[in-house]
């Protein structure tokens, strides 16, 4: 499986610098990178720097920082020295940050320069030490003269056990309040290694970084994994919107990346499908099943040239991709993959690589994970999916019951998560548990599978669908710019193109779904809904909005 003397972050990194000493390990888009010798070189720098700050083994450091090079040599130089690393993810709110470094009772934090205003308030006497990362300058400290110095080595020598804590990473879920999600070494390292046989990954793969580094997923499969295989990362200075996306693509020409649905479906509505609609004769012949693969076909060849012309691994995971979308990627030989994990399993439990995808599935489970469908369904096969492995977590930070509730007694996560299956051990996906409205018979409504209907649907951006005093309710995120863009009608009559479009989405959803899943009310919502790091809809924060 790995020869790697022991399964933690410091073994795997010095393992790496042996073998890729000179390679290219981390840059910046654009800039010069540095290499495996040069990682390793600052890491043992700001190990040394928080030894002279006093941070001990177990001690808890935050980190809150846009993707950098300096993000990745500051995890692993906690990490090697037996403290436990807390990412916070950039998007969060202060009022979040300040839950987090409180519960953490964390003693230091690094954190880059633009996010500096979101800790600015935080007043707690358990935080020691402020650090800015781009440059390890010392903003606050009860320890005012020490200093970062290039040079610095570490006085001590930390003995890392597989099963201490590396990381606590507080989720931003779908359901409720973030739970801190303590994982160790093992998961990590195990998770990396096991999901490194799904791909093959080599010292000149180029990996482009466009998902926050605190997020368990770009964390484990787009950081630790290639380090681990010798590739090299690069990150870009912004945030990826197409004007930074498209000359960084050109510029790095990467060979994998990893990235969530709805940026790809993104891409298809918005790029893809408008070219195929332009006119009534295209369209016409987009709706021929022959001439669309045709069509997507030719379709891929380009979107491959705009993402560098060297892709071969474009990794899609966090939530469950639209099947009209997949059928496109399968049909343009896009060179997709799927994975399927949580934040509590390091996080990949499931995938499959751009060879051996099936439609709608997230792929056999990993190697060394073992997975189970949780009384399943008669006549459904469908059950909630449970996980056993090394790569399941420690626990939810000081919250034992919280544990007790999705942790066996003999080891098994429950995902929370409804799937099947089948004969050749491919996994599907249902929906969340949690997530399924109990229709007027006891039928399990996914709705899921209904905003999936909803946003193939003309103008749609996104959707929600939830129940309101028993009827289905569609809050549906319109384009309006789109709407105003063709139509350049007034405002009254921008409005009446609403309550059309609703009477219409109605109908065109209602005609594609069985009898118990029909929408009964389509509510207009003027703002994008909230989201969490993976981009999936903070749902709960819409269950009690009237219709």
């Amino acid at each position: 499986m790995h020869d790697l003397p022991v399964l933690t972050l410091p073994a795997l990194l010095q393992q790496s610098v042996k073998r890729f000493t000179d390679r290219p390990a981390l840059a910046f888009v654009g800039k010069d990178s540095i290499s495996y010798r040069q990682f390793d070189k600052k890491r043992l720098a700001v190990n040394s720097l928080l030894e002279k700050l006093k941070i001990q083994p177990g001690d808890r450091v935050a980190l809150l920082s846009s993707n950098m090079p300096n993000w990745g040599i500051t995890y692993f130089a906690i990490a090697s020295m037996g403290a436990v690393v807390v990412p916070i993810l950039p998007d969060f709110s202060e009022h979040e940050i300040d839950n987090i470094l409180s519960h953490s009772e964390s003693k230091a934090i690094f954190f880059s320069n633009g996010l500096k205003a979101k800790i600015s308030k935080f007043q707690k006497e358990t935080l020691l030490h402020r650090i800015l990362i781009e440059d390890y300058s010392i903003l606050e400290s009860d320890l005012p003269k020490v200093r970062f110095k290039e040079a610095s080595m570490p006085q001590k020598k930390h003995h890392i056990a597989e099963d201490d804590l590396a990381v606590i990473i507080y989720t931003s879920g779908t359901t409720g309040k973030s739970k801190g999600v303590m994982l160790t070494h093992k998961n990590i390292v195990s998770n990396a290694v096991s999901s490194g046989g799904i791909q093959e990954i080599n010292p000149f793969d180029r990996f482009l970084s466009v998902l926050p580094l605190s997020h368990t997923y770009e964390n484990t499969i787009g950081f630790i994994l290639p380090i681990l295989r010798g590739a090299c990362v690069y990150y870009i200075t912004r945030p990826p919107t197409p004007a930074v996306l498209l000359p960084a693509l050109k510029e790095v020409r990467p060979t994998l990346m990893l990235t969530v649905p709805l940026i790809i479906e993104k891409i298809y509505k918005n790029k893809v499908l408008p070219t195929f609609n332009k006119n009534k004769l295209t369209r016409a012949l987009y709706a021929m099943p022959f001439l669309r693969k045709k069509m997507n076909l030719l379709a891929g060849k380009k979107l491959m040239q705009t993402f560098g012309g060297e892709l071969k691994f474009f990794g899609i995971g966090g939530a469950k991709l639209d099947k009209t979308v997949e059928t496109f990627l399968r049909e343009a030989r896009f060179p997709y993959a799927i994975g399927y994990g949580l934040t509590e399993t390091s996080p990949l439990l499931a995938g499959a690589n751009p060879k051996h995808t099936k439609l709608q599935s997230t792929g056999p489970k990993l190697e060394g994970v073992s997975l189970k469908i949780n009384n399943p369904g008669k006549l459904t096969g469908e059950g909630e999916i449970w996980a056993k492995g090394p790569n399941i977590m420690k626990g939810y930070y000081k919250e034992p019951e919280l544990t007790k509730e999705v942790l066996s007694e003999d080891g098994w996560f429950k995902t929370g998560d409804l799937g099947i299956i089948d004969k050749t051990n491919h996994l599907y996906i249902r929906g969340r548990s949690k997530n399924v409205i109990i229709g007027p018979g006891g039928e399990n409504i996914f709705p899921e599978d209904i905003e999936s209907i909803i946003n193939n649907f003309k103008h749609v951006a996104e959707s929600l669908v939830i129940q309101q005093k028993g009827k289905l309710v569609a809050m549906v995120h319109f384009n309006r710019e789109e709407i105003e863009e063709k139509y350049k009608n007034v405002r009254e009559e921008i409005e009446a193109k609403f309550e059309d479009l609703s009477k219409e989405l109605q109908e065109y959803v209602n005609a594609r779904v069985n009898k118990f899943s029909k929408i009964q009310i389509v509510e207009p919502h003027e703002e994008e809904f909230i989201k969490t790091a993976t981009q999936k809809i903070k749902r709960f924060l819409y269950q009690g909005v009237p219709a």
